[in-house]
């Protein structure tokens, strides 16, 4: 008993120590978003001035317009393509699948810097000068290995029957796709498209290369960088980004207690 106390000790304090090294730095940036001061290490009293200047200003607003676009565009893209290249996957033999898996980790394991690179020379190429095009099909590229690899396991746990029967009852594969398949594997697609969305707002190197002259909020935070950065903006783009991976990981755990009840009720039966 002892012994277990003291390694949930230790546990929970490593678990605190780390977390606390990780976001206190962000924590304290959040705190000085309120401070009246223009010095973020001397607090002088609560306001919200640096929100309201945030607000009035141009350049951040097409910032802001740009990067959650750019966001919203390429995360339905890169669902609906991850998605039907998941079912795709899934359907396929093994050494095919084995293949085509390892390839589609490719953007993942690159380092984002070649990827960036990669993306600049092709679309100079191409002879593609539309900064906002160019952002949106970057952001599609980068985005669509995290919604293949959200979507697969689902389609692991689901049952093959279910779209065999489905065809057996009537359904075009289309039909079966749409009312069996699709519903079936709904958390995995919404988890993709969450990270997707997350993995937009927050990206800069490939966006600095792809970008052209249209700025999202990294890049303008990076360019500011010098004379100065809104505390209030970096509370701006770190509260939405932790809202949703918060929202993915409660839908993961109350996913993963719904199975075990499940298969509790199977194995009293």
């Amino acid at each position: 008993m002892v012994n277990k106390k003291a390694r949930g000790f230790f546990r929970g304090t490593y678990l605190g120590l780390m977390l606390l090294f990780l976001y206190a730095p962000i924590l304290i940036l959040i705190v000085f978003s309120f401070n009246e001061s223009k010095t973020l290490g001397n607090w002088t009293g609560f306001t919200f001035d640096w929100y309201a200047k945030l607000f009035r200003s141009s350049e951040i607003m097409d910032a802001l317009g740009v990067t959650i676009s750019v966001a919203l565009i390429s995360s339905v893209v890169s669902t609906a393509l991850g998605t039907l290249a998941a079912i795709g996957l899934h359907s396929m033999g093994r050494r095919r699948r084995a293949v085509i898996e390892n390839i589609s980790q490719l953007p993942m394991v690159n380092p984002d810097l070649v990827t960036g690179i990669s993306l600049m020379l092709l679309f100079l190429f191409l002879g593609l000068r539309d900064g906002y095009t160019r952002l949106i099909i970057a952001h599609i590229t980068f985005n669509l290995p995290y919604v293949i690899f959200s979507v697969l396991p689902k389609l692991r746990q689901s049952s093959n029957m279910l779209y065999e029967a489905a065809l057996d009852l009537g359904c075009t594969p289309a039909m079966a796709l749409w009312k069996v398949i699709i519903p079936d594997i709904l958390p995995g697609i919404v988890s993709g498209f969450i990270l997707a969305f997350t993995l937009s707002i927050d990206d800069f190197v490939v966006s600095f290369f792809a970008g052209n002259g249209v700025d999202n909020l990294s890049m303008y935070i990076y360019a500011s960088a010098r004379r100065g950065v809104n505390p209030a903006l970096s509370t701006l783009i770190f509260v939405p980004v932790v809202t949703l991976l918060l929202i993915v990981n409660i839908r993961s755990i109350r996913e993963e207690r719904r199975r075990e009840i499940q298969s509790r009720k199977v194995d009293m039966k």
